[in-house]
């Protein structure tokens, strides 16, 4: 179930050809020589004696035209779209592989509303061509686990319902963004042979909506990066290669040089707007961490979904402008329900020490949300309660002066006496590495909104029941 590997498996096998896995390898540093290489790979890539291309086949599309390009052979529209099931009409690059990537089509059923936790890619093993990266071991995939959603009993939990369903992430959104990660990791390892390229955040962990935008980490080793110097280097490498290589199939290359550097692109195929880091691995851990809180209990993802719209229609939903990023408003919400006097969720890092821990190899990590049961509540409040719930905790119940958020410990916590969190105005603490998720928010000004935001939406909502006096649905449903 493997999400990263082109074929849903994990992407390396430990014991098999250490001198060519990833994670085999002992803890070095990227020495000055090895980046020399890589800028030499950059500008020797050959891609046409790398590989050899084929024609895409999907499920019943016709293959892509090809023309003569050195880099990628270019594709023409294929003029009757009748021919194209729905979400096939665009293909991305070229591919090695004959048989498609096909993945669970695991779109809710109207009638009984369920969905269910599910082993991601379910595909038939072809080895990876380029630089001979060696074959994956077979792991066998685990049936989903179905889960029934809430039913609604009033008006405002079935708005919420609602919206869940017509928002949420579909598979055929997942497929577009893995064949674009998938091409894309053959063309960096170009440059670091030894190198993977993971999906994180939204679109893996539960909480995708069809507007999401995909996340990548790029891991060239299992230490952690310079994120100041070699990160920099490194991307620097892989927007050139963008730039210069793949700009008929990416566009709006921008290299932001950030805490966390980032290189930020548009697939022009798929439409999706990608983010892409260097080594930032405890996202990769925290997607796992996250998927499993929200396939724990049947109310978590659509109570996300929809306060993360909310938030967004409200313009307190973006750290780039010094307001919440979806993930600290992801572990509120979690937090939220850790902190019910009967709570809904618990805290899985003290339950399961060992599938939530630090120690994990990154090639074990997806394991983790298949070991975990369901999470049995006695709390029966419905989802327009919790909503209701949810605001009125951060209106008028946290104590944002004192307190931090915190999942790890299913509570609220002081606040550490250190720079992390000192004379922070919102603190959030990342579940693996302890740092302010919330980091974004250092002006009163956007704090003072953000409270704001939550009173006046609390009130509101209170008095109406009415999703819309918050929320206009036909907007957040036309944003998807």
């Amino acid at each position: 179930m493997f999400p990263n590997s082109i074929l849903g498996r994990p992407p390396f096998t430990p014991t098999h050809q250490p001198h060519n896995n990833f994670f085999a390898l002992s803890p070095t540093l990227y020495s000055h020589q090895q980046l020399i290489d890589a800028q030499f790979n950059f500008q020797n890539v050959d891609l046409s004696r790398a590989v050899s291309l084929q024609p895409l086949t999907y499920g019943t599309v016709s293959p892509i035209q090809t023309s003569t390009s050195p880099l990628f052979r270019g594709r023409k529209r294929i003029s009757d779209e009748k021919a194209f099931p729905l979400d096939g009409k665009r293909q991305r690059f070229h591919s090695p592989h004959q048989e498609p990537t096909i993945i669970n089509q695991l779109v809710p059923l109207s009638g009984d509303r369920r969905y269910s936790m599910p082993p991601l890619f379910h595909t038939h093993y072809v080895p990876d061509i380029v630089r001979c990266v060696p074959p994956l071991r077979e792991i066998p995939l685990l049936e989903p686990r179905e889960i029934t959603l809430p039913e609604a009993k009033d008006k405002l939990s079935q708005q919420i319902l609602e919206l869940f369903e017509t928002c949420q992430q579909q598979a055929s959104d997942l497929k577009k963004k893995e064949l674009c990660r998938a091409q894309l990791q053959r063309e960096i390892q170009l440059l670091f042979p030894q190198s993977r390229l993971f999906l994180v955040g939204s679109s893996l962990n539960g909480f995708g909506a069809r507007s999401s935008d995909g996340d990548l980490c790029l891991v060239v080793k299992e230490e952690p990066v310079n994120q100041k110097t070699e990160a920099r280097h490194i991307l620097t490498l892989v927007h050139k290669h963008f730039c210069t290589r793949l700009s008929g199939y990416i566009e709006r290359p921008q290299l932001i040089r950030a805490k966390v550097p980032i290189v930020k692109f548009r697939d022009k195929v798929s439409c999706v707007e990608f983010d892409l880091n260097v080594n930032n691995t405890v996202g990769i851990r925290n997607t796992f961490l996250l998927r499993t809180y929200a396939y724990l209990e049947n109310r978590v993802r659509p109570l996300v979904l929809v306060i993360k719209k909310w938030a967004s229609h409200h313009d307190i939903n973006d750290a780039s402008r010094g307001t919440l990023s979806s993930y600290s408003l992801v572990l509120m919400v979690l937090h939220y329900l850790q902190t019910l006097p009967e709570p809904i969720l618990p805290s899985l890092q003290k339950i399961y020490p060992e599938s939530f821990s630090t120690s994990v190899q990154l090639h074990l990590v997806h394991h983790a949300p298949c070991n975990v049961p369901p999470y049995l509540s006695k709390n029966e409040s419905s989802l327009g309660e919790l909503l209701l719930g949810f605001l009125k905790y951060y209106a008028t119940e946290f104590d944002w002066n004192t307190q931090m958020i915190s999942v790890r410990e299913a509570k609220a916590i002081p606040r550490p006496d250190d720079m992390e969190w000192r004379n922070k105005y919102i603190c959030v603490e990342e579940p693996f590495d302890g740092t302010n998720t919330a980091r974004a928010v250092h002006e009163k000004q956007k704090f003072d909104m953000i409270k704001d935001q939550f009173l006046k939406s609390w009130q509101r909502l209170k008095n109406k029941r009415d999703l819309n006096s918050v929320l206009p649905l036909r907007a957040a449903t036309l944003k998807r």
